[in-house]
């Protein structure tokens, strides 16, 4: 496997402008220090004593008088100082504010002409299919012929789905008469009201799915917390209820930490079929896209409670698929009723999550693969922040189900971590040292939960 790219975190270009905003705090605070000892300085010259010292010895008197002017109003003085270093702080506090204005409006611009595209698509697209159709006849025999190379098309060109999910917002919006549907969100908030959520439940059944040796590894590295996901998705098949694994640890001192395991989507259940008392199904997917609070989000915070977290432990949420989208979007609503837990770190594997908006208090780890189709379900790159480290790694399976998988995909990018120096991954690691007792004398627990919900 290639080195993955890196973005984010420490050592991203955001903590880069933090750096520039904080010289420039910095530089103020000098420059205001300076000038408060050349006011001092200044002061001095008019002191009644320096000047009964004139009367005695003119000459000496004047010397110093110049001597004080030179090193305060001179070339190189104390004024001139304390100016440059607030004419400085200015010039990187603009920079930063510039930096980040830009970025900004690129992400702005990008989502713009997909919204374009998306809302000429009644025009456009049937004369494109035509005129593809018309210079390459060849590739409706192709596909035909071997239907497993449209997936080895799209996992090669996964851009091809930030495009189409960017601009289904603008055609939804055509269809309704314009001006309901203005973004991704939006978009996924206006069909999710075709999956009813209903209320959570919990059920605890540690006694009836007894974890093996694997799942009661205690983590001591960035790979046994992919590990640990990727054991919990494999003990929930599709068919079969939403399971959860909570991992209480807890050190000598009594302090406790815990880890949630988070598997992915396993009901893909189509709109108008009813209430489904499944919470890993389609519709909490295009409910927490549109940023929604879901059963499954409350779910997880009965379940934490029922494992014996308080609102002040340190919890970190490991997620696959929908089960990052989760995590990401109970991280947003962390300390609140939606979800009273200290959220400090979230991981993700494979999940579309670059438009939550995670505090900066929470640290995240986005593990995705470049061949993967579901990470651009958002449309949307995960943003560079200094508490939001992004792994983009390139490992092309063949199919859009293996570049998704726990164990084929992620499981050996996340051990290829534990090898890495790159700041902003180390960085990560270090502040997760709770959640990695590695050869600290712990104990840990792992609860079991099912979840539901009903009407």
């Amino acid at each position: 496997m290639a080195e993955p790219e890196i973005t984010g975190g420490a050592g991203g270009v955001s903590a880069d402008y933090a750096d520039l905003a904080m010289l420039a705090r910095g530089s103020d605070d000098l420059a205001r220090t300076l000038g408060r000892v050349a006011v001092d300085c200044h002061a001095v010259a008019a002191d009644p004593d320096v000047l009964a010292s004139a009367v005695l010895s003119p000459v000496t008197a004047a010397r110093f008088e110049a001597a004080l002017v030179e090193a305060l109003d001179g070339p190189g003085g104390l004024s001139g100082q304390a100016a440059e270093f607030g004419v400085r702080a200015v010039g990187l506090r603009a920079a930063s504010a510039s930096y980040e204005a830009t970025d900004a409006a690129g992400a702005a611009l990008i989502d713009a002409v997909r919204w374009s595209a998306g809302a000429m698509a009644p025009v456009t697209l049937p004369a494109g299919i035509a005129g593809l159709l018309i210079t390459d006849p060849g590739i409706v025999t192709g596909l035909i012929e071997d239907p497993g190379s449209f997936q080895r098309i799209i996992t090669d060109h996964p851009g091809i789905v930030d495009a189409v999910v960017g601009g289904a917002p603008g055609l939804l919006g055509v269809l309704t008469g314009g001006g309901v549907v203005t973004d991704v969100k939006g978009g996924a908030d206006l069909i999710a009201g075709l999956y009813p959520d209903g209320t959570p439940v919990v059920t605890d059944v540690t006694d009836r799915f007894p974890d093996q040796p694997r799942g009661t590894v205690v983590p001591g590295s960035l790979g046994d917390i992919v590990d640990g996901l990727d054991y919990r998705n494999g003990q929930v098949p599709g068919g079969t209820p939403d399971r959860i694994d909570v991992k209480r640890i807890v050190d000598p001192d009594g302090t406790e930490a815990f880890v949630v395991n988070i598997p992915g989507t396993k009901d893909w259940n189509l709109p108008f079929n009813g209430f489904n008392p499944e919470t890993n199904d389609l519709g909490t997917n295009v409910r927490v896209l549109g940023g929604d609070v879901t059963a499954r989000q409350h779910a997880i915070a009965m379940a934490l409670r029922e494992a014996g977290a308080s609102s002040t432990d340190p919890v970190m949420l490991v997620g696959h698929s929908q089960g990052g989208m989760v995590a990401a979007q109970a991280a947003h609503d962390r300390g609140t009723a939606d979800f009273d837990f200290n959220v400090t770190h979230v991981v993700t594997a494979g999940s579309p999550i670059g438009r939550v908006d995670v505090p900066d208090g929470v640290q995240v780890l986005s593990l995705e693969n470049e061949h993967d189709l579901v990470p651009h379900l958002d449309a949307a790159d995960n943003p560079d922040r200094p508490n939001w480290t992004t792994v983009t790694f390139a490992d092309q399976q063949g199919s859009a189900e293996s570049n998704h998988g726990t164990e084929t995909s992620y499981l050996p990018a996340g051990r290829a971590l534990d090898q890495s120096t790159n700041p902003s991954v180390t960085g990560f690691r270090d502040s997760a040292s709770a959640f990695l007792p590695g050869g600290r004398d712990v104990r840990m627990e792992v609860s079991v939960y099912e979840l539901g919900r009903k009407p």
